[in-house]
């Protein structure tokens, strides 16, 4: 089956007539045919964008808001068979591919209530016949970049702020993952949202992508994906007047305490280390702990990693499914392979090539012991089931090694001490702390980005959303003149 892009309201064929198939990490198989879509298709799109820019401005925020939750409602109409095609196609479990499609769901239910919260403020002035308050526009035609790991949240998580607070979009979807953004274009779609409001073209990022980034009918840009792709884009994006904002890697770290449970904290790395595959920015990929428990920790972590259940969760109920593509599967044996040479490896570290999952990208979850950060392993993000396991000799030594790393995505700490949480909680270098819970997570509600190379620009989600998708207008008016 062919798909095509969406421009003005209508399903369009690429203009070089040109496709390419999305492949299934379970098995290799083909799927579906996608647009390869050229720098005249995103034109198209960006003109569509700003024409009806204009007429979706002049909106209330409650009118916009109804279209959010019609898409929701559509989108929870068809949760299960949404789910599915994202497991078949991204290669999480199946209750992963329906958890993200309600997480989705609930993100454009969230941004549909931001329309009867605040967005400006009054101030007083030194004159008392002056009012002074400040509102809130938005920026217009938005392009927006989303990676393949999380393929209907993140674009989701894009596209509800940009659009409650007045912008237009054109959204370029991760070439190995675009079916799930088909069903968030087709929930708007039957929503009737205005023709031009929303736009998807799907493609290369090399092509798609930089015409998003290049032409100046785009005022801003949102991109998540990685650090050299995204720095690239910055530097362009900014040349061009554009306001960026960035999510990127992370290294995440979760710290062991000699006081914590060691059975919660062995779960607590299994989970943020291995569910969606270790696909997540901000997965646990350095487990940190205080020596005084290190051994136990170490065996009883290796017990639960040999016990995973890996593969197709289409078929079975498994735990852990393949790595998105055959290039992400051949990044992650490399690193596995370099690791080999860096560090003692404790369980795993191979591809699984059972007669069911030969043509799948499959990979046993994989531990590594190190003696040092400087490994590769400890420093670059993997993207994979891979954990970097390192001993500290006390609390100062585990926070001066999480902090050791270019990267400050999401952290977590392990621990019954309420003092040392809170020392942790103020000494960690990152955007989002966990005392006692994994890494990895997100909630609607809440602002989600990092510090250091993590990211860059406003942050996402929650009601920081407005920083980025919408400028300060401050007003002066006076009573008598």
């Amino acid at each position: 089956m062919s798909h095509s892009n969406y421009i003005n309201g209508q399903w369009q064929e690429p203009i070089s007539g040109d496709y390419k198939n999305n492949v299934s990490p379970h098995d290799s198989q083909e799927i579906e045919e996608f647009p390869v879509s050229t720098e005249a298709d995103v034109q198209k799109a960006i003109s569509s964008a700003n024409k009806a820019f204009p007429s979706w401005k002049k909106l209330s925020y409650q009118q916009r808001g109804t279209y959010l939750l019609k898409a929701a409602e559509i989108l929870e109409e068809n949760t299960e068979e949404i789910g599915r095609d994202l497991t078949l196609e991204e290669g999480k479990t199946l209750t992963e591919g329906i958890g993200e499609t309600r997480r989705a769901i609930n993100i454009l239910k969230y941004y549909a209530g931001e329309a009867m919260q605040p967005i400006g403020s009054v101030i007083p002035s030194a004159n008392s016949e002056t009012t002074v308050y400040t509102k809130r526009t938005p920026l217009g035609p938005v392009g927006l970049i989303t990676p393949w790991n999380f393929p209907i949240a993140i674009p989701a998580w894009k596209m509800a702020p940009a659009l409650i607070y007045g912008n237009t979009v054109v959204i370029k979807p991760a070439d190995l993952t675009p079916k799930c953004v088909y069903h968030l274009m087709n929930a708007f779609h039957e929503a009737g949202l205005p023709a031009g409001v929303v736009n998807c073209v799907f493609g290369r990022g090399s092509v798609v992508g930089n015409e998003l980034v290049e032409n100046r009918g785009i005022k801003g840009i949102s991109f998540t994906g990685s650090n050299s792709v995204g720095r690239a884009i910055q530097s362009k994006a900014m040349a061009n007047g554009k306001k960026v904002q960035l999510e990127m890697g992370g290294k995440n770290p979760l710290v062991i305490l000699a006081d914590a449970g060691i059975d919660n904290a062995v779960e607590l790395a299994i989970k943020g280390a291995y569910q969606s595959t270790g696909q997540k920015c901000t997965a646990t990929s350095r487990v940190i702990v205080e020596e005084e428990i290190y051994e136990s920790f170490r065996d009883r972590l290796i017990e639960r990693t040999q016990s995973l259940k890996v593969g197709n969760p289409l078929v079975d109920d498994s735990f852990m499914g393949p790595c998105v593509s055959q290039s992400q599967y051949e990044t992650v044996l490399r690193m596995i392979d370099q690791g080999k040479n860096e560090g003692n490896l404790l369980c795993g570290g191979e591809s699984i090539k059972t007669s069911e999952l030969e043509n799948g990208y499959y990979i046993q979850p994989t531990i590594f012991e190190l003696s040092s950060q400087n490994a590769r392993i400890a420093t670059e993000e993997i993207f994979g089931p891979v954990i970097a396991l390192l001993k500290a000799a006390d609390y100062q030594e585990a926070v001066q090694m999480a902090n050791d790393t270019e990267f400050g995505l999401s952290a977590s700490i392990c621990t019954n001490n309420l003092s040392r949480a809170q020392q942790f909680i103020d000494q960690i270098e990152v955007g989002m702390v966990h005392v006692n819970s994994e890494t990895a997570g997100a909630e609607p509600q809440i602002p989600f980005g990092g510090m250091k190379n993590s990211s860059d620009g406003p942050r996402e989600q929650g009601k920081t959303a407005i920083d980025f998708y919408t400028q300060v207008k401050t007003v002066y008016y006076d009573q008598h003149r």
